[in-house]
């Protein structure tokens, strides 16, 4: 039995143990009938031409975890964003650790999507949010929506916002010799609210981890949301990660994603602007070796004027690493006065390393400032050069290079010890230790 039968057989067992008088059964019976219709997708399929799930459809994957493990702060605290007080949503193999948590209700909903889900009090945001803005179409969402149990809930009431940052945090610990999890996120920005969170996926095992991770995020009128990604995985774990974007008017929502580990490391990455005035952000760096493989795929769609978007995605590859970059940009006949930027720029530090990029622009609209672009190339000798004849060793010049070719992404970053944490993390691929910070 593939794992595509084994997710369509094991769908009764979980029906079983849940709740089905609630406003998301159909849902749910409607989303794993669409992923038995479409199976796992392939590289027949041209959005996912350069990267391949055949290995872990021949993975036999622990479904369900065998139960709840612990573990302790500071054998995790690493992986946390420790440096400031932050709300903490924390999983351990798929269930929530209270221990490690820190929620609350004071104003605004931080917790469980668990709870959102089952309870009464929840029942009215989740008919009018729950998979409302995710695809239908996309296999791997089905099948999330189909298995859709737990995760974070965050909803920010109008004029409101948290009075500090939240983590989302999933661990996978080993405890099962292979293991896939399927985390759903909901989180609702109301009128002229703003939040920052930060999400991150570790596993602390060698052994496989399959992560089948979707976020929906709705930002109503003047709302703000600034969301961070950091992707530094043991070789042993892949995530497919589907996020989307539903933005109102005047809204400004900003997506970070920072890629460094992983043995595999999808990120769909889809935005619906609807209404006039939004802005959005798509800004990624991209540091692998060995045979690691990041594909990001990336949609803005303008369906109303005057409207802006900037994509940012900068990449360095090393060994025998593989990245994909496909960015699309839908501008509707309505969607005039639009300013949309794209770009994608990459460099090769091993002549074993590959990058496929495809950046696309459909206009239908003639009064717009639309532009991609995509690079490809090693880093310039002759400013190796010049940085060898000041003294600086060619090891610390290359990454000097590197630092200031990631420079722009990470200059937007809104929380400084966030900054901080990833400029070490860049350092720490690079294998170089730098005395300043950018």
């Amino acid at each position: 039995m593939d794992l595509s039968d084994k997710l369509i057989s094991s769908f009764l067992a979980f029906e079983s143990n849940v709740n089905v008088n609630t406003p998301v059964h159909e849902i749910r019976s409607e989303a794993i009938r669409n992923f038995e219709r479409k199976g796992f997708p392939s590289k027949k399929q041209e959005a996912w031409k350069y990267t391949s799930l055949n290995s872990l459809q021949k993975t036999d994957f622990s479904i369900f975890p065998k139960g709840e493990q612990t573990l302790e702060y500071k054998d995790v605290k690493r992986y946390f964003l420790h440096e400031i007080d932050t709300y903490k949503i924390v999983f351990i193999d798929g269930v929530y650790s209270s221990y490690l948590s820190e929620t609350t209700h004071d104003g605004v909903d931080v917790c469980l999507m668990s709870s959102a889900l089952t309870k009464p009090m929840y029942k009215q945001v989740i008919e009018l949010y729950f998979n409302k803005v995710a695809s239908r179409e996309e296999s791997l969402t089905n099948l999330n929506t189909a298995f859709s149990k737990e995760g974070a809930y965050i909803y920010i009431p109008k004029n409101k916002a948290p009075r500090k940052p939240i983590q989302i945090l999933h661990l996978a610990t080993g405890n099962e010799a292979a293991l896939m999890l399927q985390p759903r996120n909901l989180i609702i920005v109301e009128e002229n609210a703003e939040v920052q969170i930060i999400e991150r996926h570790q596993s602390l095992t060698t052994n496989e981890v399959f992560t089948n991770a979707v976020t929906e995020i709705f930002a109503a009128k003047d709302a703000r949301v600034d969301y961070y990604k950091v992707q530094n995985d043991n070789a042993s774990a892949t995530l497919i990660d589907n996020t989307y974007i539903d933005q109102k008017g005047n809204s400004n929502v900003s997506v970070h994603t920072f890629s460094f580990g992983g043995k595999l490391t999808r990120n769909n990455l889809n935005f619906y602007q609807r209404g006039e005035r939004i802005e959005s952000t798509l800004k990624g760096v991209t540091i692998l070796g060995e045979k690691q493989h990041v594909d990001h795929h990336t949609l803005v769609h303008h369906a109303e004027p005057n409207c802006e978007s900037h994509q940012d995605y900068k990449g360095i590859f090393g060994e025998k690493s593989t990245g994909v970059f496909n960015g699309k940009i839908i501008v509707d006949q309505i969607a005039q006065k639009t300013n949309a930027f794209q770009q994608n720029n990459n460099v090769l530090i091993s002549d074993q390393a590959t990058v496929n990029t495809k950046p696309q622009l459909e206009i239908f609209a003639d009064d717009v400032k639309c532009s991609h672009g995509c690079t490809i190339g090693q880093l310039d000798e002759e400013a190796m050069f010049y940085l060898q004849t000041r003294g600086i060793p060619r090891k610390e010049a290359s990454a000097l290079l590197m630092y200031a070719f990631a420079n722009n992404v990470l200059e937007s970053v809104r929380i400084p010890e966030l900054k901080t944490r990833i400029n070490k993390l860049i350092a720490n691929k690079l294998g170089v230790s730098l005395g300043f910070e950018l």
